[in-house]
């Protein structure tokens, strides 16, 4: 079995490499590409991920090349892990937005249109490479922001399938706190991605009792806590909400709180030098502790039981990813890319059936998929009209005098990434 990396080069490699190597068994790999073209940094990402395939045992040959053609031929899978712009990119979108009082953050809000703008025809590019050099390989798309991504992918036709780590996050969170294995819990997850409530935790699947109420009695501070948001509002909602429901719940506090501090993408930025003079370390032969706080919980294991499943070497029965709607919400169109629980096989992603979702959340998915209706768009086909659409469409954005200076703001900063500008 042969699995290509796109943007092998990445710090968060070396995760995915622990996956495969521990997770052989589910995921039998012969052949591993990492394909980059920043050579430096795949060189040395690609050198401790040898040690570590070396050091657990798994015979399994890494190959690392800049030629993405050469990288994709014969795949079964091609995982897509990309920035483009890199954190440079990464720390204009989550600055330039607060000039305009809203929200910078890198996959919600104006900064995430403008990574879709920069991402969108770059994956596009990648997939149709793959589809002349093996048209049977699937694409596992982490790439954000993954929904707008994913829905591009499948609207030209590709064999996709996206993927987050907020789920598999919380599976692991709440069977921690419950004292039972992951495996055992089932989430009631809908939603877009970054976009998510956890309506049920069910123990033993789909049928199985939902114990949320007795988790948030028991739990609730913590898991409060870790999302950041007051305890009183789970308990009102009734549900857990992704961290990412903060931007749109505490828009305002979130605002004042990061114009006080550097931004996220100046402290991953000093992470991954770190991390990268580690990977130089020829004795270094496992993850680094500081790994896991570059971001990407659990990443590996969600792609490897997507990957096996997909491919056929295991993998478990339903897993959350983000796949067409068709019919799932009846209050979406069936080409739009929702995040939920689906059966995954060989044939694809088919999503559970989903209990009538409340007005409360309803509403703003809704809201939020007319967003990327037009942020597709805007991505597919340039112009300042609508890039300001999507922008004005945008819940985390909403009035035309924001939306008209953000984007001036998007074009002038991403200007070398806008092939219509």
């Amino acid at each position: 079995m042969k699995l290509t990396v796109v943007g092998g080069g990445s710090t968060y490699t070396p995760e995915l490499i622990d996956g495969f190597a521990r997770l052989r068994d589910t995921l039998p790999i012969t052949e591993l590409v990492l394909v980059d073209p920043a050579a430096e940094r795949l060189e040395l990402v690609g050198g401790l991920a040898r040690r570590i395939f070396a050091k657990l045992d798994h015979d399994g040959k890494i190959v690392t090349t800049a030629d993405l053609d050469a990288g994709v031929e014969g795949a079964d899978a091609v995982l897509l892990q990309l920035r483009v712009g890199g954190q440079a990119a990464r720390e204009q979108d989550e600055t330039w937005p607060l000039e305009c009082g809203c929200v910078g953050q890198e996959t919600t809000g104006a900064g995430g249109l403008a990574k879709a703008l920069r991402t969108v025809p770059v994956v596009l590019d990648i997939a149709e490479r793959v589809r002349r050099t093996n048209p049977d390989a699937w694409i596992i798309d982490f790439t954000n922001p993954v929904g707008i991504v994913t829905r591009a992918l499948l609207q030209a036709g590709h064999k996709a399938v996206g993927l987050c780590n907020v789920a598999i996050g919380f599976q692991r969170k709440f069977a921690r706190l419950l004292g039972v294995a992951p495996s055992e819990v089932h989430l009631d997850h809908v939603g877009l991605n970054h976009l998510t409530w956890e309506r049920a935790v069910r123990i033993g699947g789909p049928e199985g009792e939902n114990v949320l109420p007795r988790l948030l009695a028991e739990h609730g501070d913590a898991v409060a806590d870790d999302l950041r948001l007051p305890r009183p509002v789970l308990d009102r909602l009734g549900v857990v909400p992704s961290y990412y429901l903060r931007y749109f719940y505490a828009h305002d506090e979130v605002v004042r709180e990061l114009g006080t501090k550097p931004s996220r993408a100046a402290e991953v930025a000093a992470m991954e030098r770190e991390l990268l003079e580690m990977y130089g370390d020829p004795s270094l032969d496992e993850k680094p502790a500081l790994l896991a706080k570059r971001g990407g919980a659990f990443y590996s294991e969600a792609a490897v039981d997507l990957a096996a499943s997909l491919l056929g070497s295991g993998g478990s029965p339903y897993q959350v990813v983000n796949t067409y709607n068709n019919g799932t919400l009846p209050f979406l169109p069936d080409d739009a890319v929702i995040e939920t629980q689906a059966a995954v096989g060989a044939h694809g992603a088919t999503p559970l059936p989903v209990a009538p979702v409340d007005p409360l959340y309803a509403g703003l998915i809704a809201n939020v998929t007319a967003y990327e209706d037009l942020a597709l768009e805007a991505a597919l086909r340039g112009g300042r009209d609508r890039v300001f659409k999507a922008l004005l469409a945008h819940p985390l954005v909403g009035q035309y005098a924001y939306a008209d200076g953000l984007t001036d703001r998007l074009i002038a900063h991403n200007r070398e990434h806008l092939a219509w500008v």
